[in-house]
């Protein structure tokens, strides 16, 4: 078995011509390439084809997290300009549901542009009948814990962002938002605020498309994972073992886990690398809670290397129940959990039978997760991509694998 740790990151590198990056949309979602990969054998279709290629009675997961206009440019008291953009909550809620309704003011990690030039005091940003103020309250590792207080109080800081923020775009798109963006840089089923980028995998369904699913009944199922910057993160490290995975934000209820368990012994397809990411991480929260019922809520953390250092892993529904149990115990109908789950070759899936997903950056994360499910054919898959014109990055087209 391959050992996760000592891979190098130089082993999932391709070249990625810069005119092969979508910069822009496609005028119709579901007008993207799809390339197969089913068995080894890879064939060319379009998206709107997906519903009639998924294996009979597919369980299909999507991220139902939307995007937040996380970016915002504030105002120094002499003119100057900072550019704050919000990673994740940590006062008085750490959970981005609470600390999306929170009023008045509110603490978060950020990442702060022309930092050196902000010497002291708050900065300020006025919008249509308000102003956003905030102040940094210490430096960390890689960020800046930053309070934000507005005006008027009674705004909740979702409506805040929504007045305010702007969208924040993949740092490889290289260039300015355009009013388009606001629409097609979310999924149509988004609906949880939190993400600071969008599951684009998810951005290639129409309502056309989500009709045929049910004709050929294929049955949904909607999970959040908050997608976080980290996403973007490069692999600086030689091997994985050094590379610290970014943590994020999953919502989990008892309605999909009771679906999951229904599932089971019949294929579950995620829809992107993070409903696949969280797909797992709940089988690993239940194996969790299977050895130790009595975990506090504030454990419930799936940790980057816990798969992998696990010893007689119980099966997946056990698993299910496992966390439906702890449910009943804690008296609630959803559990709020984080992971920082790395899917990298050696890993064993537990819960998922193929994916749905975009095409990746040389050297991620998200490479290695698609190494883990069909192995060195990835390379066969992505040679395919460049050599038939597919478009690649969060704008580009799609895939779907089924090992």
């Amino acid at each position: 078995m391959t050992d996760p740790k000592k891979l190098a990151i130089k082993d999932f590198v391709y070249d990625l011509p810069e005119e092969r990056i979508a910069k822009f949309p496609l005028p119709e979602r579901d007008q993207s390439q799809l390339l197969l990969y089913r068995h080894g054998q890879i064939a060319d279709h379009t998206f709107t084809e997906l519903p009639q290629l998924l294996p009979p009675h597919t369980l299909l997961v999507f991220n139902d997290t939307k995007v937040v206009q996380a970016r915002l440019l504030m105002q120094k008291e002499t003119g100057g300009l900072v550019e704050i953009f919000c990673l994740e909550p940590v006062a008085p809620h750490r959970e981005v549901q609470l600390a999306m309704q929170q009023t008045g003011c509110s603490t978060w990690k950020c990442l702060v542009g022309n930092n050196k030039r902000w010497k002291s005091g708050p900065v300020k940003l006025y919008f249509e009948g308000g102003m956003l103020q905030a102040e940094r309250e210490a430096q960390q590792e890689g960020h800046f814990l930053i309070r934000f207080t507005w005006e008027p109080a009674g705004l909740t800081f979702a409506e805040v962002l929504e007045r305010c923020g702007r969208l924040p775009l993949p740092p490889y798109l290289n260039r300015d938002l355009t009013p388009d963006d606001h629409t097609r840089y979310q999924t149509i089923y988004a609906n949880q605020k939190g993400a600071v980028a969008a599951p684009t995998a998810g951005l290639h369904f129409t309502d056309r498309v989500m009709e045929a699913l049910k004709a050929q009944s294929i049955d949904t199922a909607y999970l959040t994972l908050h997608v976080g910057a980290g996403t973007f993160k490069p692999v600086k490290a030689d091997t994985m073992e050094a590379h610290e995975m970014h943590a994020e934000q999953l919502y989990i209820t008892r309605s999909v886990l009771e679906r999951l368990l229904q599932q089971q012994g019949d294929p579950v397809i995620p829809v992107g690398t993070t409903s696949m990411r969280s797909l797992e991480s709940i089988y690993w929260l239940g194996a969790k809670v299977l050895a130790h019922p009595d975990l506090p809520l504030q454990e419930l953390h799936v940790s980057q290397w816990q798969a992998y250092e696990s010893i007689n892993p119980p099966a997946a529904a056990e698993a299910l129940q496992a966390l439906l149990q702890f449910m009943d115990n804690m008296n609630t109908d959803h559990l709020h959990a984080s992971t920082q789950i790395i899917i990298a070759p050696g890993y064993t899936f537990r819960m998922c039978q193929g994916l749905v997903t975009n095409f990746h950056q040389p050297e991620s994360t998200l490479l290695l997760l698609v190494s883990a499910l069909i192995g060195e054919n990835w390379r066969n898959v992505y040679q395919h991509a460049l050599a038939h014109d597919y478009r690649f990055l969060s704008y580009g087209d799609s895939s779907l694998l089924l090992p």
